[in-house]
């Protein structure tokens, strides 16, 4: 009895493993190769919510390619990219975008390198200043 629950509580590599096989589409291309294109460009610009610092298309995690999965599909459909980013974007919020709107939320992201750029001229017009006095 005590080996039962022994072996119970000792955890099992397969367990841990996907239950589920990949999308269809995860990792294989669409026979049109304009709506191949039209994916593999759209799948550039949206970022994979798990790697944080990777495309999608550059993705190997489940996450990005279920992701790659549904955006081929519905390339396939006939569905424009821009209203499938539209899509991705409520969904899982403007991180999943390279380029975030502007916004209240975002706006500091966009004005920040100009403030910066601006911060560091002010900085060296005046060191120059000193420099030639």
């Amino acid at each position: 009895m005590t080996g039962v629950v022994l072996a119970m509580l000792l955890p099992t590599p397969a367990l841990t493993q996907p239950v589920t096989p990949p999308a269809h589409y995860a990792n294989v291309q669409l026979a049109d190769p304009a709506k191949e294109a039209s994916a593999r460009a759209l799948m550039e610009t949206l970022r994979c919510l798990v790697c944080q610092g990777q495309s999608i298309a550059d993705s190997d995690a489940d996450m990005a390619a279920d992701m790659r999965a549904l955006v081929r599909e519905r390339i396939e459909r006939g569905e424009k990219p821009a209203s499938i980013r539209d899509w991705l974007i409520a969904r899982y919020g403007d991180y999943v975008t390279y380029d975030p709107p502007l916004s209240g939320l975002t706006w500091p992201l966009w004005l920040a390198p100009i403030l910066l750029l601006g911060v560091g001229g002010w900085i060296a017009r005046s060191s120059f200043r000193r420099r030639t006095r």
